[in-house]
């Protein structure tokens, strides 16, 4: 029997495991349901009594894979806030604590340490990267290293707890990360999966706010990766499955059955935005339960946005198309020039685009 044909055979197999396995970096258990807020005014009295404590134990930490969202990130250092307690704290580059307590008292401290300890500030041109639904991220570093290294950009991974909450929730700790990016002049976006929805739903939010919370005027480009921005099939199969719904929690839902509630909230990105997809190199169809051509988790299909600048579909698997050296190589020429290959290849996707 051919090879073609075993794997074919057992992809169906593959993707329900895929679904249903959390992803290794996470380290921490998975829980279904996200967080229950803590009323305001409980919420203070917490904080109250955090930040009274005058001491803080300086002790390595796992670094926020799945409980812990970011809210500034400066190179290594990052203040989180707890999904579930709904509290701050302030980590180093080597993930150790060196505050908690409120946003306030994080922030205080975190500005007492960069002018002592004489942190570097950021560049001039930073690209903030998000990574999909239950991964953390690690699996982003490598193609912000690229980004960072071959760009001259400060590429930042954002942490969130992509599990634990809804994509809104998401999106509103995107906004104060943004708002956090001091010494910033030119603000990019590179994101994997559900990461792009993430960004869109700030977009949607800020478009849908009051003129004193306009789009902030740095942002420049957007290189989406694998993103699910039609909703995703799989995700729709398996919306009924407990074990998918306790892996994968709100955020999950909202891929499938909730998809129609979550759409309307993302906008079409303001800014120039360029997306590469996963599939096959024959154009032909991988996983056997999506329809058209896919990277394994997403068809091309469903990646699709009008008013896209370009767009560029690489032979690379869904999990892993963040280490493909043409995606990462594509998503540099983007951040730069505003294409992947050349001005005279792009592949804009029409602002009507008669596919979707």
């Amino acid at each position: 029997m051919r090879l073609s044909t075993i794997s074919r055979a057992f992809a169906p197999v593959g993707i329900v495991l895929m679904s249903l396995i959390p992803s290794a970096e996470s380290g921490e258990p998975p829980t279904s349901d996200p967080p229950i807020k803590a009323p305001h005014a409980q919420e203070e009295e917490d904080d109250e009594a955090a930040d009274k404590a005058n001491w803080n134990l300086n002790a390595r930490t796992m670094g926020g894979k799945q409980f812990w969202t970011d809210e500034l990130i400066h190179g290594g250092w990052r203040i989180q806030r707890n999904v579930l307690s709904r509290h701050y704290r302030l980590l180093d580059p080597t993930d150790a604590r060196r505050a908690w307590g409120s946003w306030e008292k994080c922030r205080a401290s975190w500005l007492t340490i960069r002018e002592q300890e004489h942190v570097p500030p950021l560049k001039k041109r930073v690209v903030v990267v998000l990574h999909g639904l239950g991964r953390t991220r690690g699996a982003m570093e490598g193609i912000a290293e690229h980004l960072a290294h071959h760009g001259d950009y400060s590429a930042l991974c954002m942490s969130y707890a992509s599990t634990r909450a809804t994509i809104g929730d998401h999106a509103e700790s995107l906004a104060r990360v943004i708002d956090n990016l001091d010494g910033a002049e030119e603000i990019n976006f590179l994101a994997h999966s559900m990461g792009n929805l993430v960004i869109r739903h700030y977009f949607g939010d800020k478009q849908g706010s009051a003129d004193s919370a306009r789009l902030d005027s740095r942002i420049r480009r957007f290189v989406m990766l694998a993103p699910p921005n039609n909703g995703a099939q799989l995700a729709e199969r398996f919306q009924n499955n407990a074990a998918f719904r306790f892996i994968f929690g709100k955020s999950g839902q909202e891929l499938g059955h909730d998809w129609e509630s979550v759409e309307k909230h993302l906008a079409t990105p303001p800014c120039p935005f360029g997306i590469i997809a996963g599939g096959g190199s024959d154009g032909s169809d991988r996983n056997p339960l999506l329809v058209g051509d896919d990277d394994m988790i997403v068809s091309v299909a469903e990646t699709r946005l009008a008013g896209a600048a370009d767009f560029i579909v690489v032979p690379a698997v869904h999990t892993l198309i963040m280490d493909d050296p043409r995606a990462r190589d594509f998503a540099l020429n983007f951040l730069k020039y505003g294409f992947f290959v050349s001005a005279d290849r792009r592949q804009p996707i029409p602002a009507e685009d008669p596919r979707e």
